[in-house]
């Protein structure tokens, strides 16, 4: 039989038809063993979509109809996260403090917000302001809110941490959610249902930053001529102001999240005071409003939805203490000295104040200064 020869580029081609052919041979499975589907999400619907920022392991699924909105696209990243994770809430609790924390009578509960890396600011309010003591024979407790960081690896050695910090203080009360600036008020609403079922008769409750100075003893004298079940909510009262519309800024609120141009009044959020009757009609209205992002403001909305109105205290200066006088220094502990709470103190200062402020021998002069 006479041989057929091809031409070069003729054997080339039927080549790698051979080669197309016994690639898709390979996709064919065994009978009864059918190919599986090219999966077009994950799995795991804890990473679709994509995990959010305020939950790294609850298995809460995305309100994806937000993404429907065509501005949706155009808001930041932790905006768009909050949007489409707003509605979840059921985060469980990591670390939670002794039942002894509350098995006396409380007066005064601390309720200090904090971050899982600031150690620091822990330990020095836990050695000054904070310090679990009786204060004209008020007890005070205290309690650190904490979320987890966003970061595994991070997260791993800062749990670490806060399982230290809880075993040598028992001061700690942790979530499993991204602790970021949105979520503050995420850990408002999870404290308030905490406190329902473990700390419910504290007289009072401070709510504050870890970065306030708080002149407890101060609370305690003001706190003792008032009823702990008649509507108590005082602060550095903020009014007449709207969401910010400017991208960029960290209190940046889209219409798309509150069409208004007004807020309700509402008390600064790095520390205010309010009574046990006041804590329970915020569990109230926390637990049918919409979380907001911005977690005085949201505190606010709670009270206009029960019907009450925060006040102001002018011992409550979270906008900081400034000096009548060029010649005299803001950091003067006589300008301290009758107040209840300034916000925003460094570490190293708060130790400096409270040393101050505690030595009897303290004395003010006509300007405010001390000598």
């Amino acid at each position: 039989m006479r041989l057929l020869r091809l031409r070069p580029e003729v054997s080339l081609v039927l080549a790698l038809a051979a080669l197309l052919l016994l690639l898709l041979l390979t996709r064919v499975s065994p009978p009864g063993c059918p190919v599986p589907e090219e999966p077009t999400e994950p799995e795991d619907e804890s990473t679709w979509p994509p995990a959010p920022s305020r939950a790294p392991s609850a298995r809460c699924r995305a309100n994806l109809s937000m993404s429907a909105h065509s501005d949706f696209v155009k808001l930041p990243t932790h905006v768009r996260d909050f949007m489409l994770y707003r509605h979840c809430r059921d985060f469980p609790a990591l670390r939670e403090p002794p039942a002894a924390k509350c098995a006396r009578p409380v007066f005064l509960l601390l309720a200090i917000k904090s971050s899982p890396a600031n150690y620091e600011r822990r330990q020095v309010l836990r050695a000054t302001w904070a310090r679990e003591r009786r204060v004209r024979g008020a007890s005070l407790r205290r309690l650190f809110l904490v979320g987890s960081d966003r970061d595994p690896h991070q997260a791993r050695k800062l749990n670490r941490l806060m399982e230290m910090e809880a075993r040598m203080y028992g001061d700690i009360l942790q979530w499993d959610f991204h602790d970021s600036f949105f979520n503050l008020t995420l850990k408002q609403v999870l404290f308030l249902e905490w406190q329902r079922t473990r700390c419910s008769d504290a007289s009072f409750v401070l709510n504050g930053d870890d970065d306030v100075f708080a002149h407890t003893d101060n609370m305690v004298t003001y706190l003792q001529s008032h009823d702990p079940n008649r509507h108590l909510f005082v602060g550095h009262l903020i009014q007449n102001v709207g969401p910010i519309r400017v991208p960029w800024s960290k209190y940046f609120i889209p219409t798309l999240l509150e069409a208004g141009d007004r807020y309700p009044p509402y008390c600064g959020g790095g520390g205010f005071l309010l009574s046990r009757f006041t804590v329970a009609a915020l569990r109230r209205a926390a637990r049918v409003l919409p979380v907001f992002p911005i977690d005085d403001v949201f505190l606010g909305m709670c009270l206009r939805h029960q019907g009450l109105a925060p006040a102001s205290h002018s011992g409550v200066r979270t906008a900081g203490v400034f000096s009548p006088s060029p010649r005299v220094s803001s950091f003067d502990p006589c300008f301290y000295r009758d107040l209840l709470l300034v916000h925003r103190f460094l570490p190293f200062e708060m130790l400096l104040m409270w040393d101050a402020l505690s030595r009897p021998q303290l004395a003010c002069g006509r300007q405010g200064q001390a000598y």
